[in-house]
């Protein structure tokens, strides 16, 4: 039970543009902060990782902010939020080795190459590029756009991109292993 209610708290995340956007014809900011500030409380207590825990808080503190403020454009702020969040977490993890990218592999291969650890590294980098730029996007479509646009870009678009990107790089490390084995 505990999985599937992980999951759909997850995915309830995800698509939390598009809730924003089909949600505003019936309900006030407020009440949209109000759930995803639930939604975020109830992931924390069921499955939050002790790494991923501050940016579970962060983004409590700022439904939290989003309640108090009760208007659109904070709601819209969100996707923003979430990726500088990201860009710290994966960051941070820059500065203070061993990247994430490295900690997530070394769960399936405890014994890296230092090869690995040096693609590990930039792969880590590669994500950091990537939600600033999406960040940037996210930006501009909270505050130059229309809530439909921002809906469609920070509710799906974002999240074929992250999807293109994992996908490139998951076949671009298969091709590299294929080439380094004996």
């Amino acid at each position: 039970m505990r999985g599937f209610l992980l999951a759909l708290v997850i995915i309830t995340t995800l698509v939390y543009p598009l809730a924003v956007y089909f949600g505003l014809r019936h309900f006030p900011p407020q009440m949209l902060a109000a759930a995803l500030a639930a939604l975020i409380g109830l992931r924390l207590l069921i499955g939050a990782r002790r790494r991923f825990m501050p940016v579970g808080l962060a983004l409590l503190a700022f439904s939290a902010f989003a309640i108090w403020r009760n208007d659109v454009l904070t709601l819209r702020f969100y996707p923003v939020v979430t990726n500088l969040l990201m860009l710290a977490l994966f960051g941070w993890t820059l500065l203070r080795p061993p990247s994430l990218i490295e900690r997530l592999a070394r769960l399936r291969e405890p014994d890296l190459p230092a090869a690995a650890i040096r693609y590990t590294r930039r792969v880590t980098t590669l994500w950091c590029v990537f939600f600033v730029i999406n960040g940037g996007i996210a930006l501009y479509t909270a505050l130059r756009s229309t809530l439909a646009v921002w809906s469609l870009y920070n509710g799906l678009i974002s999240y074929v991109l992250m999807g293109a990107l994992f996908a490139g790089e998951f076949l671009c490390r298969q091709h590299l292993k294929r080439r380094h084995q004996p």
